[in-house]
């Protein structure tokens, strides 16, 4: 008897009539009531609204709002217009408006540590990743059969020795137009800021952090040896500072002098895995507003 192909789903699009609306900027009264206003004239239902000033005497306002209208696609580019008018008259603010229905599209780099990448690829056959995986790029081979049998294209871009501009060339020409943002999972290698600068979309991470940190070659080794009582990680956006992009989402294990260094490698996998996929989750949700070196984050 012929076995049955795995189940390929997908995530599923939100509902065709929803629409996301991100708002930042200088505080001050009225904005929720010029916004509202716009949606209300062109019979939109806001189905959920968050926002956050960190100084209601002019400091910095942060909104999410997700609304409902009939014939989105047709009626989007009106209410853009009006934000456009109304938030011209006095307000100091930027906005982005998204049809929540198209799927943002991402690319994930990884290298020999497989336990991110196909995370993040189980979670988004499950539908649990509202996202369209464009490709999967890496600097090795190794994981080529398992991201194929999810349906996904698979890109080997070496990258070997001090100088990666031929690899960052490569991975440009692959990307251009093609995703909206890229999810390092514990891919191995130091983007340049010329790559950050050209690729033009956002970049997001995920490494280990101990309490202390440790850096270079054999992190869970180096916690063994201190005694850490504690294990985490963070995910963050790339910036050309290493590892010191706004944070999105951290998370720690406990663990105590019983562990061995395997036993540390696993629990962080764990929580790599867990803290990589909320951080994807939220982003691709629009739930992430950067400010500054740091993050506002809604639930």
């Amino acid at each position: 008897m012929a076995q049955e192909a795995p189940l390929q789903r997908r995530a599923p699009a939100p509902a065709p009539t929803h629409a996301s609306l991100i708002v930042h900027g200088k505080d001050r009264t009225g904005i929720v009531a010029a916004i509202s206003a716009v949606l209300g004239k062109h019979d939109a239902n806001i189905v959920s609204l968050d926002q956050y000033s960190d100084d209601p005497a002019g400091g910095a306002f942060f909104q999410r709002t997700v609304f409902s209208v009939a014939n989105l696609k047709a009626v989007l580019p009106k209410i853009d217009a009006d934000l456009q008018a109304q938030l011209s008259e006095g307000f100091d603010l930027d906005y982005t408006l998204r049809d929540m229905s198209i799927p943002k599209r991402v690319a994930i780099f990884a290298s020999k540590s497989d336990h991110c990448l196909l995370d993040l690829l189980w979670r988004h056959r499950r539908g649990d990743l509202p996202v369209n995986v464009a490709m999967v790029i890496s600097n090795h081979a190794d994981t080529a059969a398992e991201v194929r049998s999810f349906g996904i294209p698979f890109f080997h871009v070496p990258s070997a020795g001090p100088d990666k501009s031929a690899a960052e060339a490569e991975h440009l020409k692959l990307l251009a137009g093609n995703v909206d943002f890229i999810v390092l999972a514990r891919y191995m290698q130091i983007l340049s800021g010329d790559f950050i600068e050209r690729v033009g979309v956002p970049i997001i991470n995920i490494h280990h952090s101990f309490l202390p940190a440790f850096i270079g070659a054999g992190p869970y080794a180096k916690a063994k040896q201190r005694g850490v009582k504690l294990i985490g990680a963070t995910a963050h956006y790339v910036t050309e500072d290493l590892d010191e992009g706004p944070i999105i989402e951290q998370d720690v294990v406990r663990v105590d002098h019983a562990h061995t260094v395997a036993d540390l490698q696993r629990r962080g996998a764990d929580v790599e895995r867990d803290v990589l996929s909320r951080a994807v989750s939220w982003h691709s949700d629009d739930r992430v507003i950067r400010h500054g070196n740091h993050t506002i984050v809604f639930p």
